[in-house]
């Protein structure tokens, strides 16, 4: 995988400088999730791999099936990764560029997994304790997983934080049974 993260970093700064440049960070971020849906549906990656069509023939195939839903600078940055034989790194670079994104608007999108409801208070308060923590803005999201037993598990960007009844019972029997 970091290969990948080293090879998709380079295209998808360019489409956030791009996106930064145009004042249009949501477009992109809606360009960059549809061609990625597209680039691992099943019959395109079939598309992607066949031996008779060309680089150009690639990229009108892919853009055909975006439709409308790239721009310009969209379907220049498709031919690109098909003259490189790179859009299957779309995904990838997607990801890439909703990280930097983040970074600029200075905000985190936070996920709460635990085994109920909680609460909006509770949310409210856990959003509060993570701004401050971060220092970032955090849009948080709650699920629930029954299979966690009980307490919670929060995923912020890289950052896990496993206090889930679960994972303390994964954590003594992996120190039980090394």
């Amino acid at each position: 995988m970091a290969e990948l993260t080293t090879v998709a970093r380079p295209y998808a700064k360019a489409a956030f400088q791009a996106a930064l440049n145009d004042n249009a960070l949501d477009y992109w971020s809606r360009m960059l999730a549809i061609a990625a849906a597209v680039s691992k549906d099943e019959r395109v990656r079939l598309l992607l791999q066949s031996p008779t069509l060309n680089s150009e023939q690639v990229a009108d195939a892919f853009i055909d099936v975006c439709n409308d839903e790239l721009n310009d600078k969209g379907k220049r940055l498709i031919r690109l990764l098909s003259e490189n034989k790179r859009v299957i790194l779309l995904a990838e670079i997607a990801r890439i560029y909703e990280n930097l994104r983040a970074q600029q608007e200075k905000s985190l999108d936070v996920e709460v997994i635990t085994p109920y409801e909680i609460s909006s208070a509770a949310s409210d308060q856990l959003a509060t304790a993570l701004k401050s923590r971060l220092q970032r803005e955090v849009k948080l999201v709650a699920r629930t997983d029954a299979r966690l037993i009980g307490g919670a598990v929060v995923r912020a960007g890289d950052t896990v934080i496993d206090d889930s009844v679960r994972g303390k019972l994964a954590k003594l029997n992996e120190s039980i049974n090394p």
